[in-house]
């Protein structure tokens, strides 16, 4: 997915849904996972997490992983 931004989280999780408005209001495309709803999704997760269960997990447009979301 190149230049689209994924984001793996949880509808529930303070943090993804911060994440989510901020890309939002920045006017960067993204696609968003929600891990408990979608099975494929949840592994995929646990693959680029290598098992650390923290949402949100972002996978920039170049394709860089990062845990959680803080606002910067």
């Amino acid at each position: 997915m190149t230049g689209v931004v994924e984001i793996y989280g949880k509808d529930a999780c303070p943090y993804t849904s911060a994440a989510r408005e901020d890309l939002g209001a920045r006017g960067v495309q993204f696609t968003y996972f929600d891990v408990k709803k979608d099975a494929a999704a949840m592994r995929r997760f646990l693959e680029l997490s290598g098992g650390d269960r923290r949402v949100p997990l972002i996978v920039d447009a170049s394709g860089r992983v990062s845990v959680g979301f803080g606002g910067t």
